[in-house]
């Protein structure tokens, strides 16, 4: 695999609203029905309680507020993000990056639990305000093996589907410096919503997609990347 054939990106997310009150009778009625999943039985936990902490998991009750990236250039690593309030710029913005530099079929996204999370959340939220998903995000009618994605935690499992392991392990058996040393993804929610830190999600999110990267350089037997070979544009 040419690593510079290769976007690597991250995305944060957080719930529509910042607290389940806030929501509409019916979609409150509808998460309700979609936190059944995870309330423990024999407790007192409502459906309220979980939607602060879960509600940005989910792209029918969330939104994305940046998206990070990352592209090899002469030898150099760029990291640049889009960052808005607004969603459907954001996610404009990122498709029309995708459509003009990357939309063909020698180019492959990557992410950490990507093909389970960042790339299906994308795409649901695309169709959600209307946008056209470039085709290379898009796997509607194509076979497992025919999509562009590369997925750093389906590498790690080696075919076994069960195991989940988390980007910040992987950093640290790899002696990777940890994202995760100011705010991790449960965090991102409170912060946005108290007070709209989008500068720090962001440096978050960069640190995430850079994480990302370094694993595949390892993966790949290479060294890690000095701070005189990144920029961020």
């Amino acid at each position: 695999m040419n690593l510079k054939n290769i976007l690597y990106l991250d995305i944060e997310t957080v719930g529509i609203t910042h607290k389940y009150e806030q929501l509409s009778e019916r979609m409150q009625h509808l998460w309700d029905k979609k936190s059944q999943q995870f309330i423990i039985k024999d407790n007192e936990n409502k459906p309220s309680d979980f939607f602060e902490q879960k509600a940005g998991i989910f792209a029918e009750f969330g939104k994305i507020i940046c998206i990070s990236v990352a592209y090899f250039k002469n030898d150099q690593l760029r990291i640049t993000s889009f960052v808005n309030e607004e969603e459907h710029i954001l996610l404009q913005d990122f498709a029309n990056l995708l459509q003009t530099y990357f939309d063909n079929s020698k180019f492959y996204l990557c992410a950490h639990n990507g093909k389970e999370f960042d790339f299906p959340y994308l795409c649901r939220r695309m169709l959600i305000h209307g946008i056209k998903i470039p085709s290379i995000l898009n796997s509607q009618g194509k076979k497992p093996w025919e999509t562009n994605y590369l997925d750093t935690m389906e590498l790690w499992k080696f075919g076994d589907y069960k195991h989940f392991t988390s980007l910040d392990l992987l950093s640290a058996i790899f002696d990777i410096p940890s994202p995760k040393d100011d705010i991790d993804g449960s965090q991102v929610h409170e912060v946005y919503w108290t007070t709209h830190d989008l500068n720090r999600i962001k440096t978050y999110c960069e640190k995430d997609v850079l994480t990302i990267v370094q694993l595949m350089l390892r993966y790949e037997g290479k060294a890690l990347l000095s701070e005189e070979n990144i920029i961020y544009v």
